[in-house]
């Protein structure tokens, strides 16, 4: 199965929030790269900011869902005269095809990076076959 066809971001902004869970804040769509081995995918999102208090990454229903929210506040009396990135908590929904062991996912954010593994579930990983 290729890589695009397995993690692919989801079509709408976001999954629709179930009964008021959250507010409809606008999100920013943070980068991120997604590479596969034989054993898992790695997905690697670049969340500048972000704490480990302000993360939540999540695993349901075939998406995976990871919401940030920055740390920073505006220093008193600061003018900001030029800023590269909204102020906006980040939001990224990627959809899968249930192909990844939920159980055994792992993840890691270091230096504002999001580092995580995906594996595959065991039904998916290429077996080699001994012929007689």
């Amino acid at each position: 199965m290729s890589l695009i066809q397995s993690l692919i971001p989801s079509v709408s902004r976001s999954p629709a929030p179930r009964d008021g869970d959250r507010d409809q804040t606008p999100t920013v769509k943070p980068r991120y790269a997604v590479k596969e081995t034989d054993e898992a995918w790695g997905l690697q999102v670049h969340l500048p900011g972000v704490a480990r208090e302000g993360l939540e990454l999540t695993a349901e229903e075939g998406l995976i869902t990871i919401r940030g929210r920055r740390d920073w506040k505006v220093p008193a009396g600061w003018t900001s005269l030029y800023r590269e990135s909204a102020d906006a908590p980040y939001e990224l929904v990627l959809q899968h095809d249930n192909t990844i062991d939920v159980e055994k996912i792992h993840a890691e954010l270091k230096e504002g990076v999001l580092r995580v593994s995906l594996p595959k579930a065991e039904a998916v990983k290429p077996r080699k076959i001994a012929v007689s």
